[in-house]
């Protein structure tokens, strides 16, 4: 965003930041939202020059108001991810890599909170024998991922058939021989969702891709043991395993089903009647 804001001042002769020149160049983009998004890091990257430079100007705030909502995720259950892969498997002409491969994407995803992106760029050299090496993805932040041992069976099954195409190196390939779109997986995923009766979220809004990494972090945070100490520890583990910046972004998924506020509730009851939770 910055080398794009750079190079939009440059061409009008700014030689510092000005504020004018930052809302323009915010206006630009198609939605408020990304106006919002582009005119803030302006800000911020005024700020820090100012306190070197006052001849640099801080642009006004509020100029673009968003209107952001985050969608509620749709959780499934361990019904439905076993309709999806199993739907997924039966995708495409018997012995095409098709239906392998989408069954295989989406159970991984399902398995491993993995993002789309994420799974989408895998290399052979990103699969070691201490699990998937998730290299700096949205946070500029490299992990590794342990796999369960299903999920490990799962991806070896795989392989065996993807070795066979040979093409690129990466792990998951369509049937063109490149890695999966999002916009074609998505349609793919929807499609399958529809045959096994999955559904739509209580919203009326259609399942999503990400609702898979969604549902991962709530059935982990279910599966959270008991006592603060613990609790602590695990949402720390968990923050680090699905490669969020903050903790804070952990957090959100404590609100996304009843059993998680009533965990909530009851922990807060018993801090008011002085237990330990």
């Amino acid at each position: 965003m910055l080398r794009s804001f750079v190079a939009f001042a440059l061409k009008r002769k700014d030689r510092h930041v000005c504020a004018e020149t930052a809302v323009a160049w915010s206006a630009k983009a198609k939605g408020q939202m990304q106006r919002h998004k582009r005119l803030r890091v302006v800000t911020r990257f005024a700020e820090y020059l100012r306190a070197e430079n006052p001849r640099h100007e801080i642009p006004p705030q509020h100029v673009f108001h968003p209107h952001a909502h985050r969608p509620s995720p749709h959780i499934f259950s361990d019904e439905d991810i076993r309709h999806i892969v199993g739907g997924a498997a039966r995708l495409g002409s018997p012995g095409s890599l098709q239906g392998k491969m989408y069954s295989t994407f989406f159970g991984l995803l399902a398995t491993t909170g993995l993002r789309f992106s994420e799974a989408a760029c895998l290399r052979f050299s990103d699969i070691t024998p201490d699990g998937l090496i998730i290299r700096q993805t949205k946070f500029r932040k490299s992990r590794v991922v342990p796999m369960h041992p299903t999920t490990w069976a799962a991806l070896e099954r795989y392989l065996v058939d993807r070795h066979r195409i040979g093409a690129d190196d990466f792990v998951f390939i369509t049937q063109r021989r490149t890695r999966p779109s999002h916009g074609v997986a998505l349609g793919t995923f929807r499609a399958v969702c529809d045959r096994a009766g999955v559904g739509r979220c209580p919203s009326g809004a259609r399942p999503r891709i990400h609702d898979l990494r969604h549902t991962f972090a709530v059935r982990a945070l279910e599966r959270s043991p008991v006592g603060r100490d613990r609790v602590e520890r695990h949402i720390v583990a968990l923050t680090t395993y699905l490669g969020h910046a903050r903790i804070e972004s952990t957090y959100w998924y404590l609100e996304r089903t009843p059993r998680l506020l009533k965990d909530i509730a009851a922990a807060c009851e018993a801090v008011v009647a002085g237990a330990q939770p």
